[in-house]
């Protein structure tokens, strides 16, 4: 299966989604499996994986019973209160939808020490026992912690939404590709070839410009640990998907078919446990 491993859906609302501000009102709607079907078929694609944006577990029921719906929908990567006492129990109670995959919690909105957070730590730890993966969403900037972090749970299937979401559009080359080459050395972490088109110049970005920063993500990570995702919608901001799976592809062609399998839906499959 071709699988886009990270894109979103939601019923829009201002106030809960405050963080989709003036300049992105290109978004400021609904989007809903039934926009997304055509697209995926257009271009290939079999299915996707469901990523949380509210920090709610109401939108995460909302996710698993689209997921239930929808056949394009193969996992849902929800929100659970990892600081809660009662975290086992919930992560228990989500396991029995096969198609709850994994957890993220948005960790760009939070300060430096969050990552140390003993709560937080140990609601992770709990992930492992569940089989259950955890995404990374993190700025570039915050990467050093995430290497404590990944280094601290060796048991847990960790992958970096957005390859870390470096500085395109300033050229900030160096001082990521720094701390992903660290990064890859953990075999638990896995990479998403997504959202790189919104960290580049929204209306000027070019293949040319986003093309060295995959080239850091594979030499490090390798095809076995790199998945294709689209972030759907909130790469309209920047492009149509069309255009973000073009450049994927359009990388893709100086590989090998296992190589291309692999970033197009075989990682995705292994990773968050497709057909299993």
């Amino acid at each position: 299966m071709v699988i886009d491993s990270h894109q979103h859906f939601w019923i829009y609302h201002p106030e809960h989604h405050e963080w989709i501000s003036d300049d992105m009102s290109i978004i400021q709607t609904d989007f809903l499996p039934h926009d997304l079907e055509p697209i995926l078929k257009e271009n290939g694609v079999d299915g996707c994986i469901a990523v949380q944006t509210a920090q709610t577990e109401e939108e995460t029921e909302f996710l698993l019973h689209l997921a239930n719906q929808y056949d394009c929908i193969k996992g849902v990567v929800g929100w659970v209160d990892l600081r809660n006492e009662q975290v086992a129990e919930r992560l228990s109670k989500y396991k029995e939808d096969p198609y709850f995959k994994g957890v993220r919690w948005i960790l760009q909105a939070e300060n430096d020490s969050f990552f140390y957070d003993t709560a937080f730590r140990k609601g992770l730890a709990e992930l492992a026992k569940f089989n259950l993966t955890y995404d990374l969403l993190v700025y570039h900037n915050q990467l050093p912690h995430v290497l404590d972090l990944v280094h601290s749970f060796p048991d847990n299937k960790f992958v970096l939404d957005h390859i870390g979401k470096p500085a395109i559009k300033e050229e900030g080359l160096v001082n990521w590709s720094n701390d992903i080459k660290k990064l890859a050395a953990f075999p638990n972490v896995y990479v998403k070839l997504s959202g790189m088109v919104t960290e580049a110049d929204w209306t000027n970005w070019t293949e040319e410009e986003i093309i060295p920063f995959i080239d850091v993500v594979f030499n490090v990570f390798g095809a076995e640990r790199i998945m294709f995702g689209s972030d759907w919608p909130v790469c309209l901001l920047a492009s149509d998907y069309r255009k973000v799976k073009a450049l994927v592809d359009n990388y893709l062609k100086k590989l090998s078919d296992k190589e291309r399998a692999l970033v197009l839906g075989g990682t995705a499959c292994g990773f968050y446990s497709i057909g299993s």
